[in-house]
This record gives structure tokens, C-alpha cells and sequence, in this order.
């Protein structure tokens, strides 16, 4: 019955939040616009005011002179509700990411939901790439919103991100959720990974074009069958407008991240933190075998839930299902 309740109250609110934003554009574009604002505009006005009738308001941070992290932050902080740390994958801004769980999970946790460098409104002048300075960065604009205490829910590149945040602040950081990263890959294995694309990862990680955009959501997204109902030129206008911005910065993320580390097994540290890893038993990008492996390596405070039905992109997959560990797990 709250699985009822929940789908009911999100669909209501998305089409309400929707309606509302159409209006705001019809108002405001004879002004505001040369043209009629395109689907994705119009779409993602709607998913922002979805985010803001959830009660997340967006904030900048400067981290430092040269560094500005971009949150969607619960407005109202509840004491007695745990804060949960939302960190996204390489594909698009975190909105798009956490649409379908931000609606569930808003109700059990204070949410903090970061663009990563180089992703939405983030960014920085400086030149470090690495997972590690992600994290730092992310761990100091946390501070500076007040956060002390919270968990980690990241997905893929984000996952790595999570890690890294993890290990380097064991005492702010209770628990930890890891979804379809490559968190503790060695060479052999990204190897592998690469070759199975066919093709330069970062022609799909950092797509240019409809077809590329379309053919990374079909090896992300298992029950991927309603994209064929998505137009190119709503793909292209998703591009134009958020997959071209820092185009040059995120494939030096992919550089980074795809860069050999021959000691990466024996680097890598053991998290204190329980630590779930949720996985879809139809991820072709990193397979099934990398939760097991990494759950061996963290040991007795590891365990594995694994998703059927569901490809990379599990939050998308099984976005209910996702929740409902996620609750289960940090809350106890």
C-alpha cells in the first residue's frame, strides 16, 4: 500500500510541478525568449520545480577562490532525520540521475545532492581530475553547509567519488551505499571493460552526439525499450545545453579515471563504514563480478544486494526497489 501511496503522491507532484512550470513558460516566453523554448527546456524547468516542491532549494558553495560546488540542499534541516549524500554518475547533472528517487527518499533523509566538478553548475580552475580531489572538495562544501554526520549513496563514477569521501572522512561519514562502480578494478579488467565497448569510452561517457547519447542509455538502461519513443532532437537538445558544457574537463575525468594504476588492488583501503553494494544482475558495463570482488576486499562490514531485471543504471532500472534498500540499510 505505500508503494501505491508513493507512486500516486510522485506522479502527482511531477504533473503538478509540470503544469505549473508549462504556465511559467507561456507567461514569460514572449519576453524572456526569441523562440519557443524546447522540450528539454520545458522539461528541465519542470524537474527543478519538482526538486523545489520536495522542499531542496539550490545553493553554491565556494569551496575556494578557484573552486564552486553546486548543491540541491533540503531547505528545513529535521535533527531528527539522518542526512543522506547523493552522488552522481558521469551522464548528465545530478537532477537527472536522482528524478525517481529523490520523491522517496526526501521523506526519510535530509537530502545534500552535489554536481560534481565540471557537471551542472560546479566547477573549477584548478587541475586536478582525480576521484580523491572530488571528494575533498565535496567533503569541504558539505562543511561549509554545516553538515557534520551523514551516509553516501554513489552511483558509478560517483561511487568512486563516495569511496574516496569515505576513507578520508571516517568520522563524519556513517554508512555508505555504492551502486555499478568500478571502485578497485585492476588494469586487466578495465582492459577487458574497454574492449567489450568496441569503441573509445569516452566517445559514450562524453557522448557528442544523439546517436552516441542513445547508445550509452541503451547499455546503461536494461528495460530501455520507452527510448525509442525519445526524439533526437530531444538528445541533441540535452547535449547542446548540458553535455557540451566543460566538455574538455570531463574527458579529462575519463583520462584520469581509465589511467593505468598497477598497485590499484593493493592501494586500495578497507572502508570502516557497513558499506552496501547494489548492483543489477544485467550490468554490462561493470559486470557482477566487481561487487563480489570489492566486498571481498572490504570484508565483514560489506554485503551485496543484487538487482534482477536491472542494467547499469539500476536507479533508473529499479528506482523503488533501490529506495527501498537504501532505507532499510542506513536506517536499520
Amino acid at each position: 500500500m505505500d508503494s501505491k501511496l508513493d507512486l500516486l503522491l510522485r506522479s502527482f507532484t511531477f504533473y503538478i510541478s509540470s503544469i505549473l512550470s508549462i504556465i511559467r513558460y507561456f507567461l514569460t516566453s514572449f519576453s524572456r525568449f526569441k523562440q519557443i523554448p524546447s522540450a528539454f527546456t520545458v522539461s528541465d524547468a519542470c524537474i527543478s520545480l519538482y526538486f523545489r516542491l520536495l522542499g531542496l532549494s539550490p545553493v553554491s558553495i565556494h569551496v575556494d577562490d578557484e573552486t564552486t560546488l553546486h548543491f540541491w540542499a533540503t531547505a528545513g534541516r529535521d535533527d531528527e532525520r539522518p542526512n543522506l549524500v547523493m552522488i552522481h554518475g558521469k551522464c548528465g547533472d545530478s537532477r537527472w540521475q536522482f528524478m525517481y528517487q529523490v520523491g522517496h527518499l526526501s521523506r526519510r533523509f535530509d537530502l545534500y545532492i552535489p554536481d560534481l566538478l565540471f557537471f551542472g553548475k560546479s566547477y573549477t580552475t584548478r587541475k586536478e581530475r582525480s576521484e580523491a580531489f572530488q571528494a575533498k572538495c565535496l567533503a569541504e562544501g558539505l562543511r561549509k553547509l554545516g553538515v557534520d554526520k551523514f551516509s553516501i549513496y554513489g552511483i558509478s563514477y560517483g561511487g568512486y567519488v563516495g569511496y574516496h569521501l569515505a576513507h578520508m572522512s571516517p568520522d563524519r561519514v556513517e554508512k555508505v551505499v555504492l551502486m555499478s562502480t568500478g571502485v578497485g578494478c585492476n588494469d586487466d579488467q578495465k582492459d577487458e571493460m574497454v574492449a567489450q565497448l568496441g569503441r573509445d569510452p569516452k566517445e559514450l561517457l562524453v557522448p557528442r552526439t544523439s546517436d552516441d547519447l542513445r547508445e550509452l542509455m541503451y547499455k546503461s538502461v536494461y528495460k530501455s525499450n520507452y527510448m525509442k519513443l525519445i526524439p533526437d532532437s530531444f538528445l541533441q537538445d540535452y547535449l547542446n545545453d548540458v553535455g557540451s558544457v566543460h566538455r574538455k574537463e570531463k574527458m579529462e575525468l575519463v583520462d584520469h579515471l581509465l589511467a593505468k594504476n598497477f598497485d590499484a588492488g593493493r592501494s586500495l583501503p578497507v572502508l570502516t563504514q557497513d558499506t552496501l553494494l547494489i548492483w543489477g544482475n544485467k550490468d554490462y558495463v561493470f559486470p557482477m563480478n566487481l561487487a563480489y570482488q570489492l566486498q571481498r576486499h572490504l570484508g565483514s562490514k560489506a554485503r551485496v544486494a543484487i538487482v534482477k531485471d536491472a542494467g547499469h543504471a539500476v536507479n533508473m532500472d529499479a528506482p523503488d526497489q533501490v529506495n527501498r534498500l537504501i532505507i532499510s540499510f542506513i536506517l536499520g
